[in-house]
C-alpha cells in the first residue's frame, strides 16, 4: 500500500490486511508443522506475508517500505501467528489449510501488487509482474526456510491464476466497468482459478526433448 492513504483506498488497505493475515496463517502452519519455535513461526509468517510487497517496492522505489511506516502489519501479523500457534491443534487438515488461505493470499496480493504499479503509471506488463512478485516471492521464501519445494515451482496454476485476474481487470476497465468493482472481479477470478485448479488437478505442462 502507498504511505499517503486516502479514504478511497480503504477497501484495497482492508484487502492488503485481508492477505497480510491469510500469508501469516499459511506461514505459521507450514511452520508449526515442521516444528519449529515461537519466534520461528512468526519469522516465517512475516516473511510469507511482507516479502513478497517488499520486493516489489524495491523495485519499484517505493521508500519508505510499507510495513515500516504502518507498524499495523508487524502487529497484525505476529498476533495471527502467536493465536494459531495456540489453536493449531484444531488444524487436522494441514495441506488442505495451507492451500486454501495461500489461494486467499495469492488473491488479494495480486490485486494489491498490480493496482500499487497501475497507480504509479507502469505499464500493464509491468503491472502484472508486480502482481505476481508481490503474491509468490513471500510463500517462495517460506518454502525454502521450510526446506520445502517452492509451491509455484511444482506445476501448480499459481502463477498463471495472478496472470489471468490482471488480464481480466484490463479487459474490463476497457469495458467501463468500475474500479472497486473491478478489483474484487480480479480478486474473485484469481482465487477462482487456483482453486478449481486445487479442486480439479490442474497443471501447467512441463516440456521435455524426447530421447
Amino acid at each position: 500500500m502507498t504511505n499517503d492513504l486516502i479514504f478511497p483506498d480503504i477497501l484495497l488497505y482492508l484487502l492488503d490486511m485481508v492477505g497480510v493475515v491469510a500469508c501469516a496463517i499459511a506461514g505459521t502452519l507450514l511452520a508449526q508443522h515442521k516444528g519449529f519455535d515461537i519466534a520461528g513461526c512468526i519469522l516465517v509468517s512475516m516473511v510469507n506475508a511482507i516479502g513478497g510487497g517488499t520486493l516489489r517496492d524495491l523495485a519499484l522505489d517505493r521508500h519508505p517500505l510499507f510495513w515500516m511506516t504502518d507498524l499495523n502489519y508487524l502487529m497484525v501479523i505476529t498476533v495471527t501467528s502467536l493465536i494459531l500457534q495456540i489453536f493449531f491443534h484444531l488444524y487436522h487438515k494441514i495441506d488442505n489449510a495451507l492451500k486454501l488461505f495461500d489461494a486467499i493470499g495469492l488473491a488479494a496480493f495480486s490485486v494489491i501488487g498490480f493496482k500499487v504499479a497501475i497507480n504509479q503509471d507502469m505499464s500493464p506488463i509491468i503491472a502484472m509482474m508486480m502482481g505476481v512478485w508481490t503474491a509468490i516471492i513471500g510463500g517462495m521464501l517460506r518454502d525454502i526456510i521450510c526446506n520445502e519445494i517452492p509451491m509455484v515451482l511444482r506445476r501448480e496454476i499459481y502463477i498463471s491464476a495472478s496472470i489471468a485476474g490482471s488480464v481480466t481487470y484490463l479487459l474490463f476497465e476497457r469495458l467501463g466497468v468500475d474500479a472497486g468493482l473491478n478489483e474484487f472481479i480480479m480478486l474473485g477470478v484469481i482465487f477462482g482459478v487456483r482453486m478449481l485448479a486445487l479442486r480439479f488437478d490442474w497443471h501447467l505442462p512441463s516440456i521435455r526433448l524426447v530421447d
